[in-house]
């Protein structure tokens, strides 16, 4: 059975955004779909985001699929960095390797190591034979531009989105068919 790993953004829940609908579609799959609470969200830290997404999937394979939102997708990556299995593939929504725009120290300094630690993308690559990267070209949170540049190094497929900010609406069906594809 294929698995999928849904990973909310800093500040959320799997009850925000496009995530609930985005999961009720893929049950309707028959896939095995999990979307875990991420600890201390509003105040993320790599090391305990990545271990609850390690210890939430086991032992990954072939048959484990990613799809990541907003901080969501730098815990994916880091995950990925920390095995040694090719995973069946990836989907990065509002993904990033940089952030303008932050409203507050507080948030600058909770973002930093997210931004500072350097991610092994060669690794990336070992692991990861299919992703594809959605992204706004008026993210909220700007570096459109480098960030699309980074995700470059290794995604296989890019979409734009027009005009969707930092894509949290309700319903995108471009992530259900680029999962579909995947899949």
């Amino acid at each position: 059975m294929k698995r999928v790993f849904i990973i909310h953004g800093w500040g959320g829940s799997p009850n925000d955004n496009w995530l609930p609908w985005i999961k009720f579609e893929l049950q309707k799959l028959e896939l095995d779909v999990f979307v875990p609470e991420m600890p201390d969200t509003e105040n993320p830290t790599i090391e305990k985001w990545v271990s609850h997404l390690s210890n939430m999937v086991g032992i990954p394979d072939a048959g484990t699929y990613f799809i990541g939102h907003s901080i969501g997708c730098q815990t994916t990556l880091r995950y990925l960095e920390t095995i040694n299995v090719g995973v069946g593939g990836a989907i990065f929504v509002a993904g990033w390797f940089n952030l303008k725009n932050m409203e507050s120290e507080d948030e600058k300094e909770i973002a930093r190591p997210w931004i500072d630690t350097k991610i092994d993308i060669g690794k990336i690559k070992n692991v990861l034979s299919k992703s594809t990267l959605i992204i706004s070209d008026n993210d909220d949170y700007g570096a459109f531009e480098e960030n699309r540049q980074k995700f470059g190094e290794f995604v296989t497929k890019e979409i734009i989105l027009h005009n969707v900010e930092h894509i949290t609406g309700p319903k995108y069906p471009e992530i259900l068919s680029e999962i579909k594809l995947l899949l």
